[in-house]
């Protein structure tokens, strides 16, 4: 089978897709989280069903994914230990005339405030617009959602608009804000 294997990496950081044997990092950024510090934050999960096996499942519907070009996954390391820190993703929302995709983000909150989140999300955007060859990422935040706001500003992305009634989470229809950052405004 191919292979979704594009990465980018600093000095501190490295952001590739997940591979099999990432699962002890994985599993320990997840278990190690801190509880939870704001609402969007789930803080401590329940990680009693990510066995060996179900991890191994995910990494090969993550590459599905990839090769579909449904969704590009990536893991967040830091490079010295291999500390999991966090993922980024992309879903292609249109290609054609468009070559449009929403990202994703989160950071493991026991890493929060150590500029990770910029650092990740700046790489994998790079990877989206030179790799996957993006023309056009969106970012869609909860209205209250301030340190994404802050995020999705400090790596570049604008302000569109409001959209109402826009997401369906917890039971309702709820309004986002869309940030946006196309390629040739880099």
């Amino acid at each position: 089978m191919n292979r979704f294997t594009h990465q980018r990496n600093t000095s501190r950081i490295i952001v590739r897709p997940l591979e099999k044997q990432d699962y002890a990092a994985w599993l320990s950024g997840f278990t190690n989280r801190l509880v939870s510090q704001h609402e969007y934050d789930p803080g401590k999960l329940n990680m009693s069903d990510c066995t060996s096996v179900w991890f191994d499942q995910l990494v090969d519907n993550h590459q599905s994914l990839a090769l579909e070009d449904q969704a590009h996954v990536f893991a967040v390391f830091r490079l010295d230990d291999g500390t999991h820190l966090g993922m980024v993703d992309f879903s292609t929302l249109a290609r054609d005339a468009f070559q449009w995709g929403r990202v994703g983000y989160t950071i493991h909150n026991q890493h929060w405030g150590q500029g990770y989140g910029t650092e990740a999300v700046d790489l994998a955007m790079r990877i989206a617009f030179d790799d996957l060859n993006f023309q056009r990422i969106e970012a869609h935040i909860n209205l209250d959602n301030e340190a994404s706001v802050r995020l999705a500003e400090r790596v570049g992305m604008s302000y569109e608009c409001t959209r109402e009634g826009f997401i369906y989470e917890n039971d309702e229809w709820v309004d986002h804000l869309v940030y946006v950052k196309t390629k040739h405004r880099r």
